[in-house]
């Protein structure tokens, strides 16, 4: 019989955490097979027999084929659409990308038998960052004022509320390159010059919070309950968003969370039927931890790679359990 597999679906300039992942999945004894979702249709091939309902797959062209059965587990890394094919008809275009799209969601119907981290429906339902502030009340875990609105008016009765304290972020990423990244618009302090340029709203609402002060940004990764927490302090930074910091001058140290928070966020992954998410909060001078967002397929590989956390790990023990 074959040897069980593990497929890795991600994107072709994935790496480090899928190469991470991998191995940990190989000392396990299974395959790890690895399927950039980019490279479909054009040099990945995906076939479905139904009636069995059984898929195969092949990566390129030069790869062995994995059949479905043969799968137990499936990592979502990240499903990204392929690059469109220069000279092709826009329309045309479009109607295979929407194709392809459909292929693969009856490749992964087709794996359905597997253990996810994380099922498609659970990313698409934990993505949704509305959502994501309600259930993180809802389970216990401290959030920040929230205002999502497309009245200019509202946005500044709540900027006056917050005495002037206020960022905005989009609730989406802006577009997707021809490479299949996406664009960044990063979360940027709102100043009262700004106040008067909102009529923009009425085409594009926007999520408004109320800017926490902070003491430490936390990035905490959860595999299947168990929390891995990396910090930065950034409490002299200027800026409001982490994404923006040099990092050759602020580093990743180990923290922990209290018990309550850290149990607390754990729930948040159960409400969301998430085995794993990456969330980011501020930990505030006086100590008190605000959740900001969760990220169902978020970035963790410098928390491996600085700080020894052994995340790969504790993914490829839950992606190969029978």
């Amino acid at each position: 019989m074959p040897t069980p597999a593990v497929l890795l679906l991600t994107h072709h300039a994935d790496y480090y955490t899928v190469d991470r992942v991998a191995e940990a999945v190989a000392r396990r004894g299974l395959r790890a097979v690895r399927f950039d979702t980019d490279r479909f249709p054009s040099h990945a091939r995906v076939s479905i027999r139904y009636g069995s309902a059984d898929a195969t797959l092949i990566a390129g062209s030069d790869d062995a084929p994995i059949e479905s059965s043969d799968v137990r587990g499936v990592w979502l890394r990240h499903v990204w659409q392929a690059p469109r094919v220069e000279g092709l008809e826009p329309r045309f275009a479009e109607a295979a990308a929407r194709e392809s799209a459909m292929t693969l969601r009856g490749a992964w119907d087709a794996l359905r038998h597997a253990r996810w981290i994380n099922r498609p429906e659970a990313v698409a339902i934990a993505g949704d960052k509305p959502r994501q502030l309600r259930v993180a009340r809802e389970v216990g875990l401290d959030v920040p004022r929230t205002l999502l609105t497309n009245d200019p008016g509202e946005a500044r009765a709540f900027f006056a509320e917050c005495q002037g304290r206020v960022v905005a972020k989009m609730l989406t990423s802006l577009s997707r390159g021809m490479d299949g990244s996406a664009a960044v618009v990063y979360t940027s302090r709102v100043s009262e010059a700004d106040l008067g340029g909102l009529d923009g709203l009425r085409y594009a609402p926007m999520l408004f919070q109320e800017e926490v002060v902070k003491s430490r940004e936390l990035r905490v990764a959860v595999v299947r309950g168990e929390p891995f927490v990396g910090s930065l302090d950034t409490s002299r930074s200027p800026e409001v968003d982490s994404r923006k910091l040099d990092p050759d001058t602020i580093r990743w140290e180990s923290d922990a969370l209290p018990d309550g928070v850290a149990r607390a966020l754990v729930a948040l992954h159960e409400a969301l039927g998430l085995d794993f998410g990456a969330s980011d909060l501020i930990r505030t001078p006086e100590g008190q931890h605000v959740f900001l967002e969760i990220n169902p397929c978020g970035e963790w590989g410098m928390l491996e790679r600085d700080l020894g956390l052994p995340i790969s790990e504790a993914l490829a023990r839950g992606l190969c359990e029978d």
